[in-house]
């Protein structure tokens, strides 16, 4: 039990430098970058109960990128804490923020918490969507918007548009 609650909480003794690992590159692109469907773990810090679910990250880089795989491995430094949803999302965003200097960033977190559906209300099928939008994303709300579109569920595109999500970008290329 010891050896596992060293794992989930980890993140503790993570540094964020350590995770980015120098991955900053110049380059000249200023367009919206995405990273989604990102699985998270983490543990409530009220009831010590899992939480997890999907982040997708996004910004507008302003002369620097940061590797791609660093976006997923900072959601598990942040997500191996003991945590509530609501902070996770912003130490996220706050972090890319502080550390690109990017015209933007977006972070959605969507959660199941088990501490909803094992015990308390006991609601079996909720998730917990929380939202952080910093610079341009919180000031544009046709930016903002493109990030929603672009990271909605290909199942709830076909639903609604009946067609996916790769399927509107190439028509919205040409």
């Amino acid at each position: 039990m010891e050896k596992s609650l060293r794992f989930l909480t980890n993140g503790y003794a993570a540094d964020v430098d350590a995770v980015l690992n120098n991955a900053l590159f110049t380059v000249d692109y200023n367009e919206m970058l995405i990273v989604k469907d990102i699985d998270f773990y983490s543990l409530c810090e009220h009831h010590l109960l899992p939480f997890f679910g999907k982040c997708h990250v996004a910004y507008i880089p302003q002369g620097q990128v940061v590797g791609l795989s660093k976006i997923p491995r900072l959601v598990d430094m942040f997500a191996r804490r003991l945590q509530v949803q609501e902070r996770l999302t912003n130490q996220i965003a706050e972090t890319l923020r502080e550390k690109i200097r990017p015209l933007g960033v977006a972070v959605v977190m969507e959660a199941s918490h088990l501490c909803m559906s094992m015990r308390g209300v006991e609601k079996q099928n909720s998730v917990a969507v929380t939202s952080a939008m910093l610079g341009v994303f919180q000031h544009d709300a046709r930016t903002r918007m493109e990030f929603l579109d672009l990271i909605k569920r290909p199942d709830a595109v076909h639903r609604s548009a009946g067609t996916s999500i790769a399927g509107t970008a190439c028509m919205s290329a040409d």
